[in-house]
């Protein structure tokens, strides 16, 4: 690691036991003209993916300079590769979210989803990942995170999920990183109560089996069975478990969240709902500092 080890038990302490959040800023190619439409900003303001990523910069950087996107509430951000890659003011995304604003920085680290089988999505594979955590051990990235997808309580696709997702964090883990393991159950399953039993079970199988130095953080649906994922959270190898929005209103997701007390929230479309590019400085930096409050709340 090139950061000091002091810094990174900072880092790990936060994560860990801090008050507040983690900011998902991690849309990628597929997701980033969605949620550049969502902020006002559509497919005729650009013409290729490095215009369109260019959006997305703008956006994201915008974020993480209003003055609310501080410690005070947010405990880490997780960034897209291209973000890691990316400036802000001169100085490299990930050092600017700790020595600015304080907050730990997470890079997104899959390729995205092969089809469903078995009632599930899979990550794609990853073989540049070693290299890919070098680069991020340089850029003073802190941790990872990974997405994979339930879609139905089929008992071979959970397992086969969760076990690509611990396969993967331990490699993560050898490279000095913290994992943060997303097998997200989709909201709008007909199964997801069933689901979310499988995955739990699979979830403390796969933990149990970690060597006990082996730490990574879940990230996690909200359940419909509120504390369903206490014993999780309790875990020895867990750090924090985490709650996405899943495609909930930021309304919804809080709700929810506040029910579930041993989460803390890790909103993507939810944080920067009602925001647009076309809001003055006072307007935006309002809106993000209610959205921020609102989680921050129900991550207490």
């Amino acid at each position: 690691m090139t950061q000091d080890a002091s810094i990174q038990q900072q880092q790990l302490d936060r994560i860990a036991n801090g008050r507040g959040f983690i900011a998902a800023l991690d849309q990628s190619g597929g997701s980033t003209p969605k949620a550049l439409a969502l902020y006002g900003v559509t497919s005729d303001a650009y013409s290729n993916d490095d215009e369109m990523f260019g959006e997305i910069q703008k956006m994201r950087a915008r974020i993480i300079k209003t003055p609310d996107f501080n410690s005070q509430k947010i405990l880490g951000a997780i960034l897209f590769e291209k973000t890691m890659d990316a400036q802000i003011d001169g100085t490299p995304v990930a050092t600017y979210l700790w020595e600015q604003c304080g907050v730990v920085p997470f890079l997104k680290v899959d390729k995205g989803l092969l089809d469903v089988a078995n009632g599930a999505q899979m990550m794609k594979p990853m073989a540049d990942l070693d290299a890919l955590l070098a680069r991020a051990v340089k850029a003073d990235i802190f941790g990872t995170k990974m997405r994979s997808v339930i879609k139905e309580a089929n008992v071979d696709g959970v397992r086969d999920v969760v076990a690509q997702q611990f396969e993967v964090a331990q490699q993560i883990a050898a490279a000095g990183l913290l994992a943060i393991i997303e097998p997200e159950v989709d909201i709008h399953s007909d199964t997801k109560g069933e689901a979310e039993i499988l995955l739990k079970a699979e979830l403390l199988k796969q933990l149990n089996a970690l060597p006990a130095d082996t730490k990574v953080s879940l990230k996690l649906t909200l359940p419909n069975v509120s504390g369903l994922y206490d014993d999780l959270a309790d875990h020895a190898n867990v750090v924090r478990v985490v709650a996405l929005s899943g495609g909930y209103s930021t309304d919804q997701a809080c709700a929810l969240l506040s029910q579930n007390t041993k989460m803390i929230a890790s909103f993507s479309r939810a944080l920067t709902e009602r925001l647009n590019a076309t809001m003055s400085d006072a307007e935006y930096h309002a809106a993000l500092g209610a959205n921020i409050e609102k989680i921050y709340q129900a991550s207490l």
